[in-house]
């Protein structure tokens, strides 16, 4: 068996590609394999992973018939996964030299099911590493206590599935599949799933992947439908916790976060189009209308003002409209 299969899917990002492909190029050992998954590109990124399964070291591309999104595209790679660990990079984003091969030694050595990696944000010339928002490095512990408070940012705030490596037996254990057509927010049931049921985890800082941002093919730039997939996704989040055996702890925990989602999509809404704008404010409040009542009251009460003002004047005029 390999040692690591590292999961990249491209859709039409064939500015960056090159950049993701020479990064992978300095992380190629004869033990490690890149499944390349081009999600049905029309921009000739296609073509550049030809060559690339030719050229690189380990590459396999795995070509989608029809472009399917992220999670998708993972699930497409996952598929094909042959390593004992396994490990993600989105196409538009890039890794410094021999960072898999320091990931992989730190999670071997502490032998658990997962780690979790720091990461260096890329906006424009700026870098600026972005930390997991989990105390102790290089500490085997409980993926589950890494969940909570509710108050606070925690490790299922940090979502990014590029950072961090993950042992086959969660794919054995159907851990590490994304729920299929997810557009947007594709890693957030992902996480939650994976620290409810994975049994052993570890933050290792090694922020060895430069992530972009503001760029304009990323989807976060793009104010179109995709973006509401967002609902669907903490709907998810919300339905499985709830069957979790310590879902009384685990819920206000969910309920927050959906609600600080929200909320961040409304107070940027002049950035969608027009229809899609309309849709948001319907939609988040139907979500709002089916979380549990006294957990909605209580994660709007520990809220700044802004935040629970707009998120009380939009339940209000839900309820209003479902009275007339």
């Amino acid at each position: 068996m390999l040692k690591l299969s590292v999961v990249v899917p491209f859709y039409n990002v064939r500015t960056y590609a090159p950049d993701a492909l020479k990064s992978l190029e300095l992380n190629a050992r004869d033990d490690i394999e890149f499944l390349l998954v081009d999600d049905c590109s029309t921009d000739g990124t296609g073509e550049l992973l030809e060559r690339a399964a030719r050229e690189l070291p380990g590459a396999v591309h795995l070509r989608r018939d029809r472009n399917g999104g992220l999670a998708t595209a993972r699930n497409t790679g996952l598929d094909a996964a042959r390593g004992e660990y396994l490990a993600f990079l989105d196409g538009d984003d890039w890794l410094a030299p021999g960072h898999l091969a320091r990931v992989l030694a730190a999670i071997q050595a502490l032998n658990c099911d997962f780690v979790r990696t720091d990461h260096v944000q890329v906006t424009g010339r700026e870098r600026l590493v972005q930390g997991v928002p989990y105390g102790p490095h290089g500490v085997v512990a409980d993926p589950r206590t890494a969940i909570l408070p509710a108050g606070r940012s925690t490790s299922v705030d940090y979502p990014y599935a590029w950072a961090g490596m993950y042992h086959r037996r969660l794919l054995d254990q159907g851990l590490l599949h994304f729920t299929d057509g997810l557009r947007t927010a594709e890693d957030r049931p992902w996480i939650w799933r994976l620290h409810r049921g994975a049994r052993s985890f570890a933050a290792v800082g090694l922020p060895g992947v430069f992530y972009r941002r503001g760029i304009a093919t990323s989807l976060t730039q793009i104010g179109d439908e995709r973006q509401l997939d967002f609902i669907r996704a903490f709907d998810q989040v919300l339905s499985d916790t709830a069957e979790d055996h310590e879902s009384a702890a685990l819920l206000p925990k969910a309920v927050r976060t959906y609600c600080a989602i929200i909320a961040h999509h409304l107070g940027s809404i002049e950035r969608f189009e027009p229809a899609v704008a309309r849709k948001l404010r319907s939609m988040s409040a139907g979500a709002l209308g089916r979380m549990p009542r006294e957990l909605l009251d209580a994660a709007l009460n520990s809220m700044d003002t802004e935040r629970s003002s707009l998120l009380r004047k939009l339940r209000r005029r839900a309820g209003a409209g479902a009275s007339a």
